[in-house]
């Protein structure tokens, strides 16, 4: 997305946790003409966030567009999971929403701008063996959603987007139940829409400024429809199908 709205002419600041990835991506998106700039930032930390916003705001002046991106998940059955992990997927997916938000509201409010969260179909229907996954992502189509309602009168924007599954290291970088990191993805990340095609449609919906975009058409589009009014149908599939995942925790 960092890429896809520097070919745009926008200016960009990018923030991670790991700092040599993250100067990695920096050079990359320069060596193709963008201006942009790095900041660390662990997200799940109020005062990493307002910093990041701050350094934004001191670089550039103003803050147009919000990508609220940052995330985990997780892959164990509910009764088997330490709660720990469910603390650390809300702290990431869910706070790091609502403290990058925080700061950027008042200039997002001055440019009438946008604020992005990317979320999930796991935001739309429960995902068995994520159920961290699927609360936190809930909630920060809540948050968003509640935010559009508060400030319809002034201009803001606020655009929610739901991949469905997306080629990315998301799923390598799960946590299991105790905590620890999976490491390998169950799924056939070849078959997946590519996060440049999820990003070229996201960046596409801010420019329209759409409230909600969901992608892919069977495992988005028709399941979040068909979850309108098949709930229990739906919840069936989605066992099912996380069910043959190599390694389920459902047997």
């Amino acid at each position: 997305m960092a890429g896809e709205f520097g070919r745009l002419g926008a200016k960009i600041a990018i923030a991670a946790r790991n700092e040599s990835k993250l100067e990695k991506a920096c050079v990359a998106l320069q060596d193709k003409g963008i201006e942009v700039i790095a900041i660390p930032c662990d997200v799940s930390k109020e005062n990493d966030c307002q910093n990041v916003i701050e350094s934004v705001v001191k670089q550039y002046g103003k803050i147009d567009i919000l990508v609220n991106n940052a995330g985990i998940s997780m892959r164990a059955a509910f009764i088997a999971t330490e709660t720990s992990v469910l603390h650390k997927l809300m702290d990431i997916n869910f706070w790091g929403t609502v403290y990058c938000t925080k700061y950027a509201l008042p200039y997002l409010l001055k440019t009438k701008g946008s604020i992005v969260g990317i979320i999930s179909v796991a935001g739309h229907i429960g995902l068995p063996g994520r159920t961290g996954y699927s609360a936190s992502k809930f909630a920060v189509r809540g948050f968003l959603d509640t935010l559009r309602s508060e400030h319809s009168q002034n201009g803001l924007h606020v655009l929610v987007a739901a991949p469905g599954f997306t080629a990315s290291n998301i799923r390598n970088t799960a946590l299991t139940s105790n905590g620890t990191i999976q490491g390998e993805t169950p799924r056939n990340e070849s078959e997946m829409m590519s996060a440049e095609t999820a990003a070229s449609k996201i960046v596409k919906a801010v420019i329209k400024r759409k409230n909600s975009l969901v992608l892919t058409f069977l495992e988005g589009k028709f399941t979040v429809f068909l979850n309108k009014f098949f709930p229990s149908l739906v919840s069936k599939l989605a066992y099912n199908q996380m069910k043959k995942e190599p390694n389920s925790p459902f047997k």
